[in-house]
């Protein structure tokens, strides 16, 4: 059973896809706006829905917000996931790819918005904060270990990461991201 602040949860295929959107709609809104000058009102309208069905959906804007935050970043794990278990491909290539997934996609005027709110507000999306940057950190390590056998995959992870964040707060372009990302993964990640 579901709290109260997590909404009601879907129940068919067109719900499902129904909340998705609302919460893609929200996230946007929310990195537009920011968390506390976005109301449920300017939510609803961008999501193409009356105020009262997104309270269906949705108790509260602080339920909505978590809900959209943590589709965006279990979406962002997911694919990282899915981009690390391409075997076929060099692990170098898939590491820089995950990294882009990961952080690199978010660099640049709009998408630097969706990091910051997520970022500004940490107290109101509780362990989600922690538990998915952690999911990452353990699906990169496992690629490096896997691919290297090496008992130093978790600092080569720690510190590409590291450089990740690093890098991030430096970047005026994606391009520029993973062009540095790119160097910091070639000198740290073994060649395989």
């Amino acid at each position: 059973m579901s709290s109260p602040d997590a909404g009601h949860q879907p129940s068919t295929a067109a719900d499902t896809d129904r909340r998705t959107l609302v919460l893609d709609s929200a996230m946007v809104t929310f990195a537009q706006f920011g968390y506390r000058k976005t109301s449920m009102e300017e939510v609803a309208r961008a999501a193409d829905i009356s105020r009262p069905g997104l309270y269906f959906l949705f108790s509260s804007k602080e339920a909505l917000f978590r809900a959209a935050v943590t589709q965006a970043l279990e979406r962002d794990v997911a694919a990282v996931e899915h981009i690390l278990g391409e075997t076929d491909r060099p692990l170098p290539e898939r590491l820089v790819r995950a990294f882009d997934q990961w952080a690199g996609r978010y660099i640049g005027p709009l998408t630097r918005d969706v990091a910051a709110v997520i970022e500004g507000n940490p107290d109101l999306l509780g362990e989600v904060v922690e538990t998915v940057p952690r999911r990452f950190e353990e699906l990169i390590t496992r690629a490096i270990a896997v691919e290297s056998g090496q008992d130093a995959a978790p600092l080569v992870a720690q510190t590409l990461i590291s450089a990740s964040i690093g890098v991030k707060h430096q970047a005026a372009s994606r391009e520029f991201y993973l062009g540095r990302l790119k160097v910091a993964v070639d000198l740290l990640a073994p060649q395989t």
